[in-house]
């Protein structure tokens, strides 16, 4: 889910996500309340990875990213999904939802 800024329009998006079979989703325009939890993230990146020390360079400061975000899907408590780790709760949805049947 993006927000409606040019770059997720573009063909070349377009083209990168149908190739991945990702389906993309936009947030209605003028609606802070879906762009809520994207801007979250940003700003706990920021805070808690991107600038909370200094790196010698942007590839060193973009290689600390991947562990760190890896611990946030991971192990880190989120309150809007009940105190559970975003991957914890995606999987229970998914077998929750696979569990239903179709109406």
């Amino acid at each position: 889910m993006s927000d409606n800024g040019s770059a997720y329009k573009s063909f070349a998006f377009r083209d990168l996500l149908l190739a991945r079979g990702i389906k993309h989703k936009r947030t209605r325009p003028h609606t802070p309340r879906t762009n809520g939890k994207a801007e979250r993230f940003i700003q706990t990146s920021l805070r808690e990875c991107a600038y909370a020390q200094p790196y010698q360079c942007s590839a060193e400061r973009a290689s600390a990213m991947l562990p760190w975000m890896t611990a946030y899907n991971r192990c880190g408590s989120h309150s809007a999904l009940g105190g559970q780790a975003p991957l914890r709760w995606l999987a229970a949805f998914r077998v929750s939802d696979t569990n239903r049947p179709d109406c």
